[in-house]
């Protein structure tokens, strides 16, 4: 049987999906057992998939349970064990089947974050040339040690070749995929999502309309989704996934068919700007409270000089001023107007894979992320050209292009960039 045929789906039981791992080798082997290679998809549905309600052979011996270390009490031993950096997880894992379940759970990470060890990790999707999707993750504290970004196991197999899909984060642990247009099925209802408590791919309830190039967000621990196309056109409807109750319920339509290009939660509500029905510039608010939509003013200061991409941090709203993100500029909701904030005097340029594609809040500062994967970082905390304002490059470059060979290429007339950063989102564990 040849095992390159098919990759996994999602991680089975006996196939953990290595994030943590730095050593990444290329094939379908390097992310499984090499004693038992999963071919068939299995994608779990429950968000604990390793509780295993069978007596584990190993962990009672004589009807009394193992201690998680021995000597030592449990609650001292989780105390001990909480403190490990994230990056070594997946050893903790291999350890023993107690430590497996342990880390497994709600319990161990909530912990963590309780005592303010939670490490937060910039996962990033990027799409080829070819149209093949792929993700990546990033670990801010070894970037000093010389950290890069990681490629990780394939995306489930839905997403492999997929465009216009929505990406959002719900509960800071767990990264969702949302719709998006198959090749060969067209616009898709499904949703998968990654825990990184887990270090797993499960499935979540579809959504109630097919949909592609759509704008989502999340706001009070519930996920939106509104507008886009399907195989009939644009689409006026909006929907809300409850994880409480694990279903999706359609809430009030927008007030015209929209397809969202930029979009950002502001003052408890969710502003969405994009094309109408007509190729016309729209911008729309909606408000959960009343659960109503309304149309906001082309001349309306906000939306005026907004532009993607852009990021809402400690209730202010920020977005890139020119393309490679290296100025940026902040809304003024008092005066209705934008103001430059921060400049690092250091312009890359205007190619392609110089440009911001996307804009994080990441342990209190701001973060882009640009198309050749370089990352950089400023605190909007402190006034703008204070001299405490430094910008700090966390990733130079990756795996993508360099400069030099972005620059031949166009030369030779190849200007088509090989790589484009999708989505960026931040996870915390």
């Amino acid at each position: 049987m040849d095992r390159r045929i098919q990759a996994p789906l999602v991680d089975s039981s006996s196939c953990l999906c290595r994030a943590e791992r730095g050593v990444v080798v290329p094939g379908a082997g390097s992310h499984v057992p090499r004693s038992r290679l999963c071919v068939q998809s299995s994608i779990t549905a429950s968000i604990h998939p390793l509780n295993d309600k069978r007596p584990a052979r190993g962990d009672r011996r004589h009807g009394q349970q193992w201690p998680l270390l021995p000597g030592l009490p449990d609650d001292l031993a989780i105390a001990c064990l909480i403190r490990v950096p994230r990056a070594e997880h997946w050893k903790l894992r291999l350890v023993c089947r107690r430590w497996l379940r342990l880390l497994a759970g709600n319990y161990f990470y909530a912990l963590r974050g309780r005592l303010g060890l939670a490490e937060q990790w910039l996962y990033a999707f990027k799409c080829d040339g070819d149209g093949r999707v792929s993700w990546d993750v990033f670990d801010p504290a070894a970037a000093r040690g010389g950290g890069a970004w990681r490629a990780l196991p394939p995306v489930p197999g839905e997403y492999a070749d997929a465009t216009g899909f929505g990406c959002a984060v719900l509960g800071g642990c767990h990264l969702y995929l949302l719709g998006g247009r198959d090749p060969c099925r067209g616009a898709m209802r499904r949703v998968v999502f990654y825990s990184a408590r887990s270090n797993r791919w499960h499935r979540a309830p579809d959504m109630l309309r097919r949909r592609h190039c759509f704008g989502a967000c999340v706001m009070g621990n519930r996920m939106y989704v509104a507008g886009g196309e399907s195989g009939g056109g644009g689409l006026r409807s909006a929907e809300v996934f409850d994880p409480a109750k694990n279903r999706w319920a359609f809430v009030s339509s927008m007030a015209a068919a929209l397809v969202p290009f930029v979009s950002a939660v502001h003052g408890g509500r969710w502003y969405v700007k994009g094309l109408g029905a007509d190729r016309q510039v729209l911008s729309q608010v909606y408000t959960p409270e009343t659960d109503a939509w309304s149309t906001v003013a082309a001349l309306d200061g906000m939306v005026a000089g907004w532009r993607s991409p852009s990021a809402c941090l400690d209730g202010r709203l920020y977005a890139a001023d020119c393309k490679d993100g290296c100025r940026l500029r902040s809304y003024d909701e008092a005066a209705d107007a934008w103001s430059g904030c921060a400049d690092s005097r250091r312009h890359m340029g205007s190619s392609h894979a110089l440009e911001a594609a996307a804009m994080v809040a990441l342990r209190g500062k701001l973060c882009l992320v640009r198309n050749d994967m370089s990352v950089s970082i400023v605190d909007v905390s402190v006034a703008a050209g204070a001299a405490n304002q430094r910008w700090q490059t966390l990733a130079s470059k990756g795996h993508i292009k360099s400069f030099v060979t972005n620059l031949l290429s166009s030369v030779a007339g190849r200007g088509r960039a090989k790589n484009r950063v999708l989505h960026c989102q931040v996870l915390q564990a």
